[in-house]
Protein backbone atom coordinates (compact mmCIF):
# COMPACT_ATOMS: atom_id res chain seq x y z
CA UNK A 1 0.00 0.00 0.00
CA UNK A 2 1.16 3.25 -0.59
CA UNK A 3 -0.30 6.35 0.73
CA UNK A 4 0.15 10.21 -0.44
CA UNK A 5 -1.08 13.31 0.25
CA UNK A 6 -3.57 14.65 3.23
CA UNK A 7 -7.08 14.77 3.01
CA UNK A 8 -7.67 17.85 2.86
CA UNK A 9 -10.42 18.02 0.23
CA UNK A 10 -10.79 13.86 0.34
CA UNK A 11 -9.27 10.72 0.15
CA UNK A 12 -9.28 8.12 -3.35
CA UNK A 13 -8.64 4.17 -3.00
CA UNK A 14 -6.68 3.75 -6.17
CA UNK A 15 -7.10 0.66 -7.68
CA UNK A 16 -4.44 -0.81 -10.36
CA UNK A 17 -5.41 -2.77 -13.57
CA UNK A 18 -5.00 -6.34 -14.60
CA UNK A 19 -1.64 -7.09 -15.48
CA UNK A 20 0.32 -3.48 -13.94
CA UNK A 21 1.01 -3.53 -10.05
CA UNK A 22 0.10 0.01 -7.99
CA UNK A 23 3.69 1.87 -8.51
CA UNK A 24 3.24 1.19 -12.70
CA UNK A 25 4.43 5.03 -13.97
CA UNK A 26 0.75 5.46 -14.93
CA UNK A 27 -0.74 4.58 -11.51
CA UNK A 28 2.30 6.45 -10.01
CA UNK A 29 1.23 10.05 -12.53
CA UNK A 30 -2.48 9.99 -11.35
CA UNK A 31 -1.65 9.31 -7.71
CA UNK A 32 1.18 12.31 -7.41
CA UNK A 33 -1.01 14.62 -9.55
CA UNK A 34 -4.06 13.88 -7.35
CA UNK A 35 -2.15 13.61 -3.91
CA UNK A 36 -0.39 17.31 -4.71
CA UNK A 37 -4.28 18.59 -5.60
CA UNK A 38 -4.77 18.23 -1.70
CA UNK A 39 -6.41 14.84 -1.64
CA UNK A 40 -5.39 11.16 0.19
CA UNK A 41 -4.52 8.84 -2.48
CA UNK A 42 -4.16 5.62 -1.14
CA UNK A 43 -2.93 2.94 -3.67
CA UNK A 44 -3.24 -0.87 -3.31
CA UNK A 45 -2.93 -4.48 -4.83
CA UNK A 46 -5.53 -6.76 -5.39
CA UNK A 47 -4.36 -10.31 -3.73
CA UNK A 48 -3.10 -11.47 -6.52
CA UNK A 49 -0.67 -8.67 -7.42
CA UNK A 50 0.81 -9.02 -3.79
CA UNK A 51 1.73 -12.98 -4.36
CA UNK A 52 2.94 -11.63 -8.24
CA UNK A 53 5.36 -9.01 -6.30
CA UNK A 54 6.59 -11.71 -4.01
CA UNK A 55 6.86 -14.37 -5.48
CA UNK A 56 7.67 -13.10 -9.05
CA UNK A 57 4.97 -15.57 -10.77
CA UNK A 58 2.64 -14.12 -13.12
CA UNK A 59 -0.78 -15.09 -12.66
CA UNK A 60 -4.19 -13.65 -14.04
CA UNK A 61 -6.58 -11.14 -11.56
CA UNK A 62 -8.76 -12.86 -8.49
CA UNK A 63 -11.86 -13.81 -9.55
CA UNK A 64 -14.85 -10.65 -9.47
CA UNK A 65 -15.81 -11.65 -6.06
CA UNK A 66 -13.10 -12.14 -4.50
CA UNK A 67 -11.59 -8.55 -5.85
CA UNK A 68 -14.75 -6.84 -4.79
CA UNK A 69 -14.33 -8.47 -1.38
CA UNK A 70 -11.13 -7.00 -0.77
CA UNK A 71 -11.88 -3.67 -2.43
CA UNK A 72 -14.72 -3.48 0.07
CA UNK A 73 -12.76 -4.30 3.42
CA UNK A 74 -10.93 -1.51 2.51
CA UNK A 75 -13.54 0.85 1.83
CA UNK A 76 -14.40 -0.03 5.92
CA UNK A 77 -11.24 0.16 6.53
CA UNK A 78 -10.97 3.61 5.64
CA UNK A 79 -14.23 5.10 6.15
CA UNK A 80 -13.48 7.71 8.96
CA UNK A 81 -16.21 10.63 7.76
CA UNK A 82 -13.76 12.19 5.26
CA UNK A 83 -15.31 12.05 1.37
CA UNK A 84 -14.44 8.80 0.06
CA UNK A 85 -13.58 8.31 -3.83
CA UNK A 86 -13.07 5.10 -5.49
CA UNK A 87 -10.91 5.17 -8.33
CA UNK A 88 -8.82 2.95 -10.39
CA UNK A 89 -7.21 2.16 -14.20
CA UNK A 90 -8.98 0.03 -16.44
CA UNK A 91 -10.62 -3.62 -14.46
CA UNK A 92 -9.84 -1.40 -10.79
CA UNK A 93 -11.71 1.00 -12.11
CA UNK A 94 -14.46 -1.36 -13.07
CA UNK A 95 -14.52 -3.02 -9.91
CA UNK A 96 -14.58 0.79 -8.44
CA UNK A 97 -17.64 1.52 -10.76
CA UNK A 98 -19.69 -1.91 -8.74
CA UNK A 99 -18.98 -0.36 -5.74
CA UNK A 100 -19.89 2.93 -6.00
CA UNK A 101 -23.08 2.76 -4.22
CA UNK A 102 -21.29 1.89 -0.93
CA UNK A 103 -22.97 4.24 1.95
CA UNK A 104 -19.35 5.26 2.95
CA UNK A 105 -18.51 6.52 -1.09
CA UNK A 106 -19.09 9.67 -2.49
CA UNK A 107 -18.20 8.98 -6.45
CA UNK A 108 -16.44 7.12 -8.17
CA UNK A 109 -13.52 8.25 -11.07
CA UNK A 110 -12.18 5.71 -13.81
CA UNK A 111 -9.07 6.30 -15.89
CA UNK A 112 -9.65 3.68 -19.01
CA UNK A 113 -13.39 1.86 -18.54
CA UNK A 114 -13.08 -1.93 -20.10
CA UNK A 115 -16.46 -1.42 -21.70
CA UNK A 116 -15.86 -4.75 -23.25
CA UNK A 117 -12.76 -7.26 -24.15
CA UNK A 118 -10.31 -6.18 -26.62
CA UNK A 119 -12.76 -7.27 -30.12
CA UNK A 120 -15.70 -8.70 -28.15
CA UNK A 121 -17.93 -5.10 -28.43
CA UNK A 122 -21.12 -7.34 -28.41
CA UNK A 123 -20.46 -8.27 -24.54
CA UNK A 124 -20.07 -4.76 -22.71
CA UNK A 125 -19.79 -4.65 -19.07
CA UNK A 126 -22.03 -1.97 -18.49
CA UNK A 127 -25.26 -3.36 -16.93
CA UNK A 128 -24.42 -1.46 -13.55
CA UNK A 129 -23.75 1.25 -15.28
CA UNK A 130 -27.17 1.75 -16.65
CA UNK A 131 -28.95 2.44 -12.75
CA UNK A 132 -25.78 3.58 -10.63
CA UNK A 133 -26.94 7.13 -9.07
CA UNK A 134 -23.84 8.13 -7.49
CA UNK A 135 -21.50 10.41 -9.81
CA UNK A 136 -18.97 8.05 -12.00
CA UNK A 137 -16.71 9.85 -14.16
CA UNK A 138 -14.55 7.90 -17.01
CA UNK A 139 -11.64 9.42 -18.33
CA UNK A 140 -11.46 7.25 -21.68
CA UNK A 141 -9.49 7.86 -25.35
CA UNK A 142 -11.61 8.22 -28.29
CA UNK A 143 -9.71 4.96 -29.79
CA UNK A 144 -9.79 2.64 -26.39
CA UNK A 145 -9.56 -0.46 -27.76
CA UNK A 146 -11.61 -1.29 -24.92
CA UNK A 147 -14.14 1.60 -25.40
CA UNK A 148 -13.83 3.44 -28.80
CA UNK A 149 -15.97 6.65 -28.34
CA UNK A 150 -18.09 5.48 -31.69
CA UNK A 151 -19.84 2.18 -29.47
CA UNK A 152 -20.25 4.10 -26.06
CA UNK A 153 -21.73 7.05 -27.19
CA UNK A 154 -24.83 4.46 -28.09
CA UNK A 155 -24.92 2.90 -24.75
CA UNK A 156 -27.77 4.50 -22.25
CA UNK A 157 -25.76 4.78 -19.32
CA UNK A 158 -27.26 6.11 -16.32
CA UNK A 159 -27.38 10.25 -16.14
CA UNK A 160 -24.85 9.99 -12.97
CA UNK A 161 -21.83 8.84 -15.56
CA UNK A 162 -19.87 11.12 -17.10
CA UNK A 163 -17.58 10.54 -20.01
CA UNK A 164 -14.66 12.50 -20.44
CA UNK A 165 -13.24 12.04 -23.91
CA UNK A 166 -9.33 12.58 -24.43
CA UNK A 167 -8.44 12.80 -28.44
CA UNK A 168 -6.57 9.87 -29.86
CA UNK A 169 -6.29 8.35 -26.51
CA UNK A 170 -5.57 4.38 -26.15
CA UNK A 171 -6.75 2.62 -22.65
CA UNK A 172 -3.74 3.76 -21.60
CA UNK A 173 -4.67 7.47 -22.49
CA UNK A 174 -2.00 7.34 -24.50
CA UNK A 175 -2.23 9.57 -27.95
CA UNK A 176 -0.38 9.00 -31.64
CA UNK A 177 2.32 11.61 -32.59
CA UNK A 178 0.10 12.36 -35.24
CA UNK A 179 -1.97 13.81 -32.86
CA UNK A 180 0.09 16.99 -31.71
CA UNK A 181 -0.86 15.61 -27.74
CA UNK A 182 1.14 13.60 -25.61
CA UNK A 183 0.31 11.03 -22.90
CA UNK A 184 1.49 13.46 -20.43
CA UNK A 185 -0.67 16.04 -21.45
CA UNK A 186 -3.95 13.39 -21.14
CA UNK A 187 -2.96 12.05 -17.88
CA UNK A 188 -2.32 15.91 -16.35
CA UNK A 189 -5.86 16.57 -18.18
CA UNK A 190 -7.65 13.74 -16.71
CA UNK A 191 -6.24 14.31 -12.94
CA UNK A 192 -7.11 18.21 -13.24
CA UNK A 193 -10.79 17.37 -13.72
CA UNK A 194 -10.52 14.98 -11.60
CA UNK A 195 -9.50 17.48 -8.76
CA UNK A 196 -12.33 19.67 -9.61
CA UNK A 197 -14.91 16.82 -9.53
CA UNK A 198 -13.79 16.16 -6.25
CA UNK A 199 -13.64 19.68 -4.93
CA UNK A 200 -15.82 22.34 -7.40
CA UNK A 201 -15.33 25.13 -5.30
CA UNK A 202 -11.59 25.31 -4.91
Amino acid sequence: MIVQGRADKGRILLAHGAGAPMDSLFMSQIASGLAAGGVEVIRFEFPYMQKRRSDGKKRPPDRQPRLLEYFAQLIEQFDDGQPLWLAGKSMGGRMATMLTEHPAVTGCLVYGYPFYAAGKQDLPRIEHLLCVAKPVHIFQGTRDVMGRKEVVERYRLAPSVQLHWLEDGDHDLKPRKISGITQDEHVSDAVESSLKIINPYQ
